[in-house]
């Protein structure tokens, strides 16, 4: 009898044994399990959260693609900024580049979903533009900054065939050619006078907003 009863108070050792390593080995499971699925979480966070970050970073890629609502125009008018801004900065060379790439864009802009009329006006414009972005890409920067001028009136002229989803502002300063004046587009309201460059670089005003 005694010798029943310590196999099986050993039986029951055994048992409590396994039982407690199996829930041991459960608890151990669950944790790694519990673990792998945090540590997704925190991928699936981290990646909702770089992206977040990514479009961040291309506010200004968005803001570049609203500046015409059929997309256009939108190198051409890309460009002309770049130039823009070159000319602002004195920097001839820059220009001469950017007056280059100005005249491959407006060449391959696509006016096919517009009507005839207006088909015909922007070849008449866009013809006027290319041969001014090609003086512009081979002159010195005080010519570069005459061509400049007719180029901005055929960029006002693009856009009002075209459009934009963007505010451009129109600026003009009084006091280039002779007095007579000269106006260009900016994306920007503050003045940054691409006539005068570093010599008068806050002459003038906003003209006109075009919506």
């Amino acid at each position: 009898m005694s010798k029943l009863k310590l196999v099986l108070g050993i039986v029951a050792i055994a048992f409590v044994t396994l039982t407690a390593v199996s829930c041991k080995d459960a608890k151990t499971d669950k944790n790694n399990s519990t673990e792998h699925h945090s540590e997704m979480n925190a991928d699936g966070d981290h990646s909702k959260m770089n992206h977040d970050n990514s479009d961040g970073h291309h506010d200004g890629e968005k803001k570049e693609m609203a500046m015409n609502g059929n997309g256009a125009s939108q190198a051409v008018l890309n460009d002309y900024f770049n130039l823009k801004d070159a000319l602002v900065a004195d920097d001839n060379a820059k220009a001469k580049n950017l007056g280059a790439v100005l005249a491959k864009s407006l060449g391959s802009l696509d006016i096919s979903k517009y009507t005839e009329e207006e088909k015909s006006e922007l070849k008449e414009i866009i013809e006027d533009a290319v041969e001014h972005a090609e003086h512009i890409s081979e002159s010195d920067i005080a010519h570069q900054r005459e061509h400049f001028k007719v180029l901005s009136k055929d960029m006002a002229d693009m856009i009002a065939i075209t459009g934009t989803s963007m505010t451009i502002y129109e600026q003009y300063c009084p006091m280039y050619d002779n007095n007579k004046g000269g106006a260009w587009l900016s994306m920007n309201e503050e003045i940054r006078n691409p006539y005068f460059g570093a010599k008068m670089l806050k002459c003038g005003k906003v003209q006109r907003e075009i919506n």
